[in-house]
């Protein structure tokens, strides 16, 4: 008797069928999407590598949006992974208390090289496409309509994971992204009368440790200005103050880290 359920429970399993009824006709309105985040990234690689790496390799994400080519029509999107299910994007990853992003994000690569180095070893940042930022507002008002997404939930993979990784860079639009609503901005008047008061005393490291915790960050709390804390200050900066991101702590800085945190999440 016990050799025939072995049988019968190993005949379920290979023809996938259960005999179990089930009945949807119920929905608790106590649920919502597993999806807390989109994350944006650039390959730093042509299309053909890119969608190989992404569709043969260890790594993977939701969505590819390839580089405008052709006039008057917008960037192919490649969708690689089902929403419902885990791309391998984010890697060691920490953005409001949640580690470990894979699980409770959507991945979007952007076909982009990202930087090329001089002759002088410095890196040269690359402009973005239009067409490719268009296309991406479009993809991220769609994913953000439907698992109820705030506009605080698009990061960079840079603000993730600030110790290891640029991307999408100091020239990707985040600007844009506001304009259309889809991420928090520091409002312009707020910051400028903050940097007033932060010029004639600059707040301590603690303080701004603090702050970028506030926001999302995974920055120590050990009111010490270590390369940790710089490269989260950097990671801050490249977001909104693009033009210098130098990790260091100034009036500026602060200004825009208060003038943000004052929106809420």
């Amino acid at each position: 008797m016990k050799f025939r359920g072995y049988i019968w429970l190993f005949l379920l399993l290979l023809t996938g069928c259960s005999g179990l009824k089930f009945d949807d006709s119920y929905q608790s309105v106590s649920q919502d999407s597993r999806v807390r985040f989109i994350v944006l990234h650039y390959t730093a690689s042509p299309l053909p590598r890119s969608l190989e790496v992404l569709t043969q390799g260890k790594v993977s994400s939701h969505y590819l949006i390839a580089e405008h080519t052709i006039a008057n029509q917008a960037p192919t999107i490649y969708r690689l992974v089902d929403e419902n299910k885990r791309a391998w994007h984010a890697g060691d990853s920490q953005w409001q208390g949640r580690t470990w992003l894979n699980a409770s994000s959507i991945g979007i690569e952007m076909v982009h090289r990202g930087f090329t180095v001089n002759s002088q070893g410095h890196k040269v940042w690359l402009p973005w496409s239009e067409p490719q930022i268009d296309a991406l507002i479009v993809l991220l008002t769609d994913i953000m309509q439907r698992h109820g997404l705030s506009a605080g939930s698009i990061v960079g993979h840079s603000d993730i994971a600030p110790q290891r990784k640029l991307d999408p860079g100091p020239l990707f639009p985040w600007h844009r992204l506001a304009k259309a609503g889809l991420i928090h901005w520091p409002e312009p008047q707020l910051v400028a009368k903050y940097q007033e008061t932060f010029t004639a005393q600059r707040p301590s490291v603690a303080w701004f440790q603090t702050q970028l915790a506030q926001i999302g960050y995974a920055v120590p709390q050990h009111a010490k200005l270590d390369q940790a804390t710089r490269n989260v200050l950097a990671a801050f900066q490249m977001k909104y103050r693009p033009q210098r991101f130098d990790g260091e702590p100034d009036a500026e800085t602060a200004a825009l880290l208060l003038a943000l945190n004052e929106i809420g999440p």
